[in-house]
């Protein structure tokens, strides 16, 4: 239509531009505008957007058709029968023409502007791809990031010559990068002249200096920060297979990024063949970089990624590679790696500048055995120990929480994180579960899959206020809400005397305070990281986690620092994104959930009981949410404290507010398991008296085993101090025990019985509640009457719960039998998942690398038959657990809505609970429904038809239908 009119212009003698910019600029408008509001020779184009370039144009040059006269001026007549007004019906018809076009242009708009926006993953297409681009940044710049970082304060500090005003730690990174990353390149240029004779040369060659150094340095910080032997200490070998392995991964990122770009950017010269590097490339390579050219025009990252990772010549390295590399690692940091004490520690002299790192040896001796073993170390400085608990918001936190959904779990290492390994099963190097799992068709495992996704797709946020009070209690010092103190305890200063007693109890007192600023120092780098991912996230929208299972398959957020799994600090800082009106249900459940987490035995109060123990409250929860700190502080009485205070926020708005059902929440209400080891039993037993002491029953008020085991445990002590001591010794302690025996002493017993607790782990329980109480003055009698009162609690336990007793009796049988024949026990759960329990024998595999010789466990074909045994009824039962969850958590996103697992916690929107409550009942019935013992032991047969397994335990006859009606089952 265009041409038709320019063209009819031409033959009128119509200079519709005064100019060729002009001109041009049209031209450039009108080739991209098709008729059918498409494009031509360009990306599609929002017809909105071109119609405002139009308007904009028309408006800005002479000819804009505002009347005739100014038409009439672009009017050049050349020939002599031509008149004005044939020109002006001319200019008429391009008005015309132009307005009608003009129309059609608006009216297609409109019709675009009405149509449905493109959403993906519950957002808008353009939002999502923004934050995908920074996801993948996120997973990919990080340690790239922090080394220009280095580099470009270091530049700074050259041009400004001044020293910035760092933080210590950041300081410390600062001036160890530049010595660091020199030693490294050195290392990368003498590779080259000793070609061949250095082991791990070629898997260094595979990065760039300066990011290895960033990768040490962080490496090493956190692994100071957060490990077992200590705050400042780490094992050689740890340390080094550690940074070797974040080596390994950064390599295989760089490696494949560099591969992307290199494919992005191929010259199209099909014919030629010839791509960016200047290497003629074949047919099939020319075809494959085409269709990753394509897929990452349209953003198809994970479809890159799998074709990559298909042609991918990066090999792994193993770990003798990896501890080589980063033993090296290691030695270069502690040979460049220095540190000066602060300028007011010195007197006249010169200033001492030490090694901030050094190598030591620790001896420890093995658990019940009287064997002991020397392992190398690595310690840091006093100096740097005392600030690591301050330098975790300058570290690269890796496997951060992710800004948009992870990728759909589809294979073993397919799924989660975009360029991050991800695995969807922590087997900690157990190769034969490893085998197992990859062997498993996809279509078995589509359900594990299916619950994996569901609570990788739960959108959190962090919630602001509480944050913020956290920070305030953490900047004046802790001691708040649980914190720890950020104070160390004062060593005692030495006796000035020869008395060897006086010396004797002051060196027991300086280890009890070193011991405790050891652990106090441990606690508070523990929560500066947890703070410190929560300040990253504040200011998102959201963020999600994804989620693997262990071995057995329990579920678990990938992400170590913040998350629902974690501490009370942890929870009470984290909400559901998405906010849902409490309704009249909400209201309810939101004011059990408060009486919930006050504890201190409210919890086992009848419903009714709790909410009106909220209402009572109502003023102390006020005062909570208005001045948590400045007021009476109500909310640190409770057993969760920061949880509490989070509900009360949330609580205290609504019955504020003009209409509190309607108030929006998106506080996590906690449906819990009543002791939910011991109600998986009972079910796969039918046991009648075992279900109804954890709650498989309808009661008016939840029944409390804890409670009841206590009870049976005192009423037989009664009847032993009624004997003789003469006859019966144990009489003696019966008398002892009787004023200690309370729920709280039983509660760990009765938790671990499902576990398989022994005898001698019962005895210890018993002992450290009774130390902490300080019943007895005297070890010995502590230690003799925590031996009689753990005989008696497991003869309690017997009797409340036999058929439990029956099937741990009948699993471990089963156990015995298979391992005798060197196998391991293995299993598939009700949800398609392979287990193989990863109790092997390892044997001493001797690496020598530049810093020591290092001690390596490989895993044996010899099974280790006790464990074998021990493990494997909690181990099927946390399987059984873990698939209950799973089909929970299925079930409340088709039923539409936002769920989370903690093992056997379930939560839930408070106007949720109730269809959740129902839901997990449901799938509970559905689970025990199926024939699990009968499976488990044709599996057995199947495996092992050789071998003759034990008979079935007799199972009683509760009705799993009473699960439905029982409102305390999970509560």
């Amino acid at each position: 239509m265009w041409r038709n009119i320019f063209g009819r212009a031409t033959l009128r003698k119509i200079k519709p531009f005064s100019d060729s910019t002009s001109a041009s600029h049209f031209r450039g408008i009108f080739s991209s505008i098709d008729l059918g509001c498409g494009v031509r020779n360009r990306l599609p184009t929002n017809p909105v957007n071109e119609l405002g370039r139009l308007t904009s144009v028309l408006h800005n040059h002479p000819f804009a058709f505002r009347g005739l006269a100014t038409a009439a001026q672009t009017i050049d007549s050349t020939d002599p029968e031509d008149d004005s007004s044939s020109g002006s019906d001319e200019v008429n018809e391009l008005m015309s023409a132009m307005e009608k076009e003009t129309e059609r242009v608006r009216k297609k708009a409109r019709l675009a502007a009405k149509q449905p926006m493109k959403v993906v993953a519950g957002m808008g297409a353009q939002k999502y791809y923004s934050l995908k681009q920074r996801q993948v940044k996120l997973e990919t710049e990080e340690w790239e990031k922090a080394a220009k970082e280095c580099q470009e304060i270091i530049e700074d500090m050259c041009e400004q010559k001044l020293a910035p005003n760092l933080p210590y730690v950041k300081s410390l990174f600062l001036g160890w990068f530049e010595p660091l990353r020199d030693a490294i390149q050195a290392d990368l240029d003498g590779f080259k002249v000793k070609k061949g004779k250095i082991p791990y040369a070629s898997y260094m060659e595979q990065l760039p200096a300066d990011m290895m150094a960033v990768i040490t340095m962080h490496k090493m910080m956190g692994l100071l920060m957060t490990n077992a032997e200590g705050v400042g200490v780490v094992k050689v070998v740890n340390a080094a297979t550690q940074i070797g392995e974040a080596i390994e991964q950064e390599a295989r990122i760089n490696s494949f990024m560099k591969k992307a770009k290199k494919k992005k950017n191929v010259v199209d010269d099909e014919s030629e063949g010839v791509d960016a590097s200047g290497e003629v490339d074949t047919k099939e390579t020319l075809k494959l970089k085409k269709q990753i050219n394509t897929l990452l025009k349209k953003h198809k990252v994970r479809q890159v990624r799998g074709i990559v990772k298909a042609h991918d010549s990066f090999k792994s390295w193993g770990q003798e590679a990896q501890v080589k590399v980063g033993a090296r690692l290691i030695q270069l940091l502690m040979e460049t790696a220095y540190i000066q004490p602060p300028a007011e520690q010195f007197d006249d002299g010169p200033p001492e500048i030490r090694p901030a790192f050094k190598q030591s040896s620790r001896t420890v001796t093995i658990e019940n055995k009287k064997l002991s073993r020397k392992y190398g170390c690595i310690e840091c400085d006093p100096l740097i120990r005392k600030g690591l608990d301050k330098s975790a918001r300058h570290m690269v936190i890796p496997y951060l929480p992710m800004l948009i959904p992870p990728q759909n779990w589809t294979g073993y290492d397919q799924g989660a994180h975009f360029f991050l390994p991800s695995y969807i099963m922590r087997t900690h190097g157990a190769k034969q579960q490893r085998i197992a799992i990859k062997r498993t068709p996809k279509a078995q495992l589509e359900p594990v899959f299916k619950a994996l996704d569901t609570l990788g797709n739960t959108k959190w946020r962090i919630n602001k206020k509480v944050l913020s009070l956290v920070d305030r209690i953490w900047a004046n010092g802790g001691r708040v809400g649980g914190l720890v103190d950020r104070d160390d305890v004062p060593i005692p200063e030495e006796p000035d005397s020869e008395d060897q007693e006086e010396i004797k109890q002051w060196k027991w007192k300086m280890k009890e305070a070193n011991k405790e600023n050891s652990e106090r120092h441990s606690q508070r780098c523990d929560v500066e990281l947890k703070l410190e991912v929560a300040r990253k996230m504040k200011d998102e929208e959201g963020f999600y986690f994804p989620h693997n299972v262990d071995f057995r398959g329990r579920a678990y957020p990938m992400h170590p620092y913040l998350n629902h799994l974690g501490s009370d600090l942890c929870r009470g800082i984290l909400e559901f994104c998405e906010g849902k009106p409490l309704g009249e249900s909400g209201l309810r459940w939101l004011k059990i959930h408060i009486a919930n987490l006050y504890g201190g035995g409210v919890d086992k109060f009848a419903y009714k009981d709790r909410v009106a123990f909220t209402e009572s409250h109502l003023e102390d929860i006020f005062d909570s949410s208005d001045r948590p700190l400045e007021g009476k502080r109500w909310w640190l009485n409770a057993e969760d404290p920061f949880q509490c205070l989070a509900a009360c926020m949330n609580l205290s708005e609504a019955l504020r507010s003009p209409f509190p059902e309607a108030a929006i929440s998106h506080i996590p209400i906690h449906q819990d398991g009543s002791c939910n080891g011991l109600q998986h039993y009972a079910a796969l037993g039918r046991d009648q008296i075992g279900a109804a002491a954890v709650n498989l029953f309808t009661g008016e008020k939840p029944a409390d085993v804890y409670a009841d085991i206590a009870a049976r445990v005192l009423n037989i002590m009664r009847q032993d101090a009624e004997e003789d001591p003469e006859t019966f010794p144990n009489a003696t302690y019966a008398k002892l025990m009787l004023d200690q025996v309370d729920r709280k002493l039983v509660k760990q017993t009765v938790m671990t019985s499902v576990y398989g607790v022994t005898y001698s782990g019962a005895r210890d329980q018993i002992k450290k509640r009774l130390k902490e109480r300080g019943a007895f003055a005297d070890d010995s009698q502590n230690f003799h009457a925590s031996c009689y009162a753990a005989r008696v609690t497991l003869k309690a336990l017997e009797e409340m719960f036999e058929a439990a007793r029956a099937i741990m009796s009948w699993f471990g049988e089963c156990a015995k039998i298979i391992a005798s024949q060197n196998k391991a026990v293995c299993w598939t759960t009700p949800l398609g998942l392979p287990v193989v329990q990863p109790y092997r024998k390892n044997e001493r595999h001797l690496v020598k690398t530049t810093l020591q010789v290092l001690t390596l466990q490989r895993e044996t074909e010899k099974v280790m038959a006790r464990k074998q045994m021990t493990a494997f009824a909690p181990n099927f039962v946390h399987s059984l657990d873990g698939s209950h969850m799973m089909m929970t958590a299925v079930a409340c996103n088709k039923a539409g809505l936002s769920f989370a697992g903690v093992h056997d916690s379930f939560w839930t929107h408070a106007c949720d609970v109730e269809l959740m409550n129902n839901i997990l009942r449901e799938k509970f019935v559905e689970l025990y429904d199926k024939p699990i013992l009968e499976n488990l032991l044709e599996s057995f047969q199947k495996s092992f038809p050789g071998l003759t397994f034990p008979p079935l335990p007799e199972r009683g006859d509760f009705d799993l239908r009473e699960v439905i009606r029982s409102p305390y089952f999970f509560n």
